[in-house]
């Protein structure tokens, strides 16, 4: 990914099978975020591709170009390093927004209010509360979104990405500003979404202690290109990844 003369991502060739937890890390300014926006349809790469496996699972699909809409169609959905949750609505109601790629009644539907599109916005409704329960936010329905903890307010992100029904979760930076108790429910919550709903994982993560306890692979970047992968004891003992995190050591 290019961004005038400045190279972002260079070769960077990053593969998550089915079923996996897998960890991107790297310093600030490594080229992890706009990894993400390339592959959910923000940036279309300025080469390369993006490949995903299709909903029909014998098959492959290349989504490059693809809006961030169709993108979450195809079954992706992302989180984001600031929390982007609509602030003045209800809980309830931001996952419903979540429902909106899974459903079928489109304006006409919204006019005459037929009984196809009531039937629907109950199954909306009940789909969204019943993953609210998941997230342990049952309690909090219709609480607005701007008056909840910040830990709870992640995970809310985290349940409206999981509305729109995607294979791939992405995760960028989820226990940012989290507390020791709130980073230990998140690690528990993603092993959860991953074991009970089956549902991969891509996680963009500074917190190394819940990076190692989490992942089944990781990949580290630097300067835009991938400089090491494999397990998190491969990883922690990498000299490329200490160097990246730690610097050339320096003669006293």
């Amino acid at each position: 990914m290019d961004f005038g003369g400045l190279r972002a991502l260079d070769h960077l060739d990053l593969d998550i099978s089915e079923g996996q937890i897998v960890a991107l890390i790297g310093p600030n300014g490594a080229g992890k975020t706009t990894f993400f926006n390339c592959i959910t349809g923000i940036y279309p790469p300025t080469k390369g591709d993006i490949v995903i496996r299709s909903r029909q699972r014998d098959k492959t699909e290349r989504i490059n170009g693809l809006k961030p809409n169709h993108v979450t169609e195809k079954g992706m959905a992302r989180t984001f390093q600031n929390i982007r949750l609509f602030p003045d609505m209800t809980v309830l109601e931001n996952v419903m927004i979540g429902r909106h790629c899974r459903t079928f009644s489109g304006v006409a539907g919204a006019i005459f209010r037929g009984k196809g599109t009531l039937r629907e916005e109950r199954k909306i409704v009940a789909d969204s509360c019943t993953i609210l329960g998941k997230m342990g936010l049952s309690d909090a329905v219709n609480e607005l979104a701007k008056n909840l903890p910040y830990g709870a307010q992640r995970r809310l992100e985290i349940a409206r990405a999981m509305a729109t029904e995607p294979f791939l979760l992405l995760l960028d930076e989820p226990a940012a500003g989290m507390n020791p108790l709130e980073t230990n429910e998140l690690d528990d919550l993603i092993v959860a979404i991953r074991d009970k709903e089956g549902i991969s994982i891509l996680l963009i993560e500074h917190d190394m202690k819940l990076v190692m306890s989490l992942s089944d692979r990781i990949f580290v970047m630097d300067y835009g290109k991938k400089i090491a992968q494999g397990t998190p004891a491969e990883i922690r003992s990498n000299p490329a990844v200490i160097k990246a995190y730690l610097g050339e050591d320096i003669d006293a």
